[in-house]
């Protein structure tokens, strides 16, 4: 989705309107891998939807190797202190084990990060890097950014651009890091440019951070809640519980309905609850010993058109070796709901307890999830979930009652 830029980029890029990442981009609808099933959601209009049923052509879908390149970008008023192969490093090979773990050897994030320094025209303090960007000055940046790396980079071999600024630059704000749409596809070197990665983070980065941002190039939302006076606090949908959420979560392997919607899952691994039902869920992030099955890793119970509550195991491995709680995690996902708006919650099954205060980012759902002997109703679906044993392997036995 990140490609080319044509030898005549400038003319086409002026005409450019660069739109946040908040920025609907329609697509083609490109049928899932297999069928569904009555528990995936409907695919919706809304930004980063989290409807399944069909893929949204307008993003590359990491079902097998893509390759990034990574520009680095240096300024008139500054004289870089790093060199392109140490930011490189603050970034890979690190976000790219974080998806080999986190689809289970299914997807490869393949690096081309370039050996020099590319200088923009224009000094770091004149594009005004914020978090709220004005459009006009962000696409002047981005603008300048292609027509300077055009003539050491083809940008046709790849299917993701990350733009790296100097860290060290008096204009850079490590805040401005984000994904920037076009409303229009920059065509160039025979292929378009969709969608790039701006990155402006201190070095060393903040933790995973990349891998954040490369999730909303797959397509998937924000699920931080933004306070109004951009004062409050900004974990108090998902916690620590996915990446997507926090890029310093404790447990940031991606939840399991980001995995199904990337098709690192598929129905198999995804058990429909729609009556009683004794289910085995092996750990989210656990990787599976090479040739053998992933298992059942995901339970769905659909509560309405565009709702449902889902469960899975999380331990202490992979992704999450770090996390605070082990246990089954229970969240509601919303098809309607767009990135930023708390598309996916976590329900606190210990509402009156935290954990890890001095770790976690936010503590009331660092012990959000089901242990072992623990029953819970989950408020107003009628549905009783019990952690009823945890097997010698690692798995999670639950016991689902509906209609109670």
């Amino acid at each position: 989705m990140e490609r080319p830029s044509p030898r005549g980029v400038v003319a086409g890029l002026v005409s450019l309107l660069a739109l946040a990442s908040t920025s609907l981009v329609a697509g083609p609808a490109v049928a899932a891998t297999g069928e569904a099933g009555p528990c995936a959601l409907p695919r919706t209009g809304a930004h980063h939807t989290l409807g399944l049923d069909e893929w949204n052509g307008a993003y590359p879908r990491p079902d097998h190797t893509l390759d990034a390149v990574m520009i680095f970008l240096s300024f008139p008023d500054a004289r870089p202190v790093t060199t392109p192969a140490e930011l490189a490093a603050d970034y890979f090979p690190a976000t790219t084990q974080f998806f080999r773990r986190a689809s289970y050897g299914k997807f490869t994030l393949r690096p081309h990060p370039q050996r020099r320094w590319v200088q923009m025209p224009h000094a770091s303090t004149s594009y005004g890097i914020k978090r709220d960007w004005d459009d006009k000055r962000r696409s002047s940046y981005l603008r300048d950014a292609i027509a300077a790396a055009d003539d050491q980079v083809d940008f046709s071999k790849y299917d993701i651009v990350y733009l790296v600024a100097d860290p060290d630059a008096p204009g850079v704000d490590s805040d401005a890091t984000k994904v920037v749409n076009f409303d229009q596809p920059l065509h160039a070197d025979g292929t378009d440019i969709r969608r790039v990665v701006t990155v402006f983070e201190q070095h060393p980065p903040d933790r995973n951070v990349l891998a954040h941002e490369t999730g909303h190039v797959f397509d998937l939302p924000d699920l931080y809640h933004r306070p109004s006076d951009g004062k409050g606090d900004w974990d108090t949908y998902v916690g620590d519980w996915d990446v997507m959420g926090s890029q310093f979560g404790l447990a940031p392997d991606l939840f399991g309905w980001h995995k199904w919607k990337l098709g690192w899952l598929d129905r198999t691994q995804v058990a429909c609850i729609q009556h009683n039902q004794d289910i085995t869920l092996e750990s989210m992030a656990a990787v599976p010993v090479p040739g053998a099955s992933i298992g059942t890793r995901l339970a769905v119970i659909r509560t309405g058109e565009g709702s449902a509550v889902a469960l899975e195991a999380r331990s202490a491995t992979g992704n999450d070796r770090a996390t605070c709680s082990e246990g089954v995690l229970i969240y509601r996902v919303r098809n309607e709901t767009p990135s930023g708006g708390g598309p996916i919650q976590v329900i606190d099954t210990h509402p009156h307890t935290d954990a890890c205060w001095d770790q976690s980012v936010y503590a009331p759902l660092a012990d959000a999830p089901l242990r072992v002997g623990e029953t819970y109703s989950v408020p107003g679906e009628h549905t009783r979930i019990e952690v009823a044993d945890r097997t010698p392997s690692g798995a999670w036995t639950v016991r689902i009652a509906t209609g109670t």
